[in-house]
């Protein structure tokens, strides 16, 4: 049990920002890990140039690292954003039009999980508009991932830091899921269950665990306070992984936290060299 006995791939829109992102997959790959997750990369554009997803898919290919989860677009992320599909007007029509494309992309690179952030709550719109039209764009995104044989994941974030996302208890997360798959019938939504958010809300993570393991699909990790690397902050994160591992999760636990005032390649020293690459 511990860490070691883990999958981890790390993210590549929080750790190795200093770089380029084509030269992330092969940093990744020089500190050791095969397995890797992104953010949607291009926050501009929910439609990047066929020449730009090329490229990337090259670089992952060439470090010889697996996409293993990647985000539908999402607006500014990182910036005041948290998710485009509950934004009525352009901001749901930018993510509809990315949906196809990131699940060609995810397919073409191999990636199983696909994560949709819902979105800020919109002053002056009713948020029963906003739910609605969640629910119209999730179901559209989770037969996209269907399509291309991968899971949908919805995800809490933390209230403290995204004051204005509705989706901060793995409670009101889990509605939506269930709420998806009832309306599909396809099944493949699932929990991304992010310690770090769940523990800056409060939420007692044993029970979460207990809870929800079955319905999770990915799983993030940072330490708390602060957002760092295990082993700076408070969480017991070695013990919750072993909880979520005892609980039947064998899924990936992407490493999701800021490296600090170091390059990125020095932040993982908590976990030994030999328990990096995927298994």
């Amino acid at each position: 049990m511990g860490y070691p006995d883990q999958r981890f791939d790390v993210n590549l829109s929080i750790l190795f920002t200093e770089l380029p992102l084509l030269e992330r997959p092969a940093a990744a790959a020089a500190a050791g890990f095969s397995a890797v997750e992104l953010w949607w990369p291009w926050i501009e554009t929910p439609t990047p140039i066929r020449a730009e997803l090329d490229a990337l898919k090259k670089a992952l290919d060439d470090a010889g690292t697996q996409l293993v989860g990647l985000n539908f677009y999402a607006g500014q992320l990182p910036g005041p954003d948290r998710g485009a599909l509950s934004v009525p007007g352009e901001e749901s029509d930018r993510f509809r039009e990315n949906i196809e494309v990131a699940a060609d992309f995810a397919a073409s690179a191999g990636c199983k999980a696909l994560n949709a952030l819902y979105g800020n709550r919109v002053e002056g719109v009713d948020p029963q508009t906003q739910d609605a039209l969640a629910l119209e764009n999730l179901v559209l995104a989770a037969r996209a991932a269907d399509r291309v044989g991968a899971i949908l994941l919805v995800e809490t974030l933390n209230k403290p830091e995204s004051p204005l996302y509705p989706l901060v208890s793995a409670r009101a997360a889990i509605e939506v899921v269930d709420k998806v798959n009832a309306a599909t019938g396809l099944g493949n939504a699932k929990f991304l269950l992010d310690l770090y958010h769940l523990s800056m809300n409060g939420e007692d993570l044993s029970q979460v665990i207990k809870a929800y393991a079955a319905r999770t699909g990915h799983v993030q990790i940072a330490d708390n306070p602060g957002r760092g690397a295990p082993g700076t902050g408070t969480l017991p994160l070695e013990r919750l992984l072993d909880e979520l591992k005892d609980a039947g999760y064998a899924g990936w636990v992407g490493l999701e936290y800021k490296p600090g005032d170091r390059p990125s390649a020095e932040a993982f020293d908590w976990l030994p060299v030999s328990a990096r690459a995927a298994r």
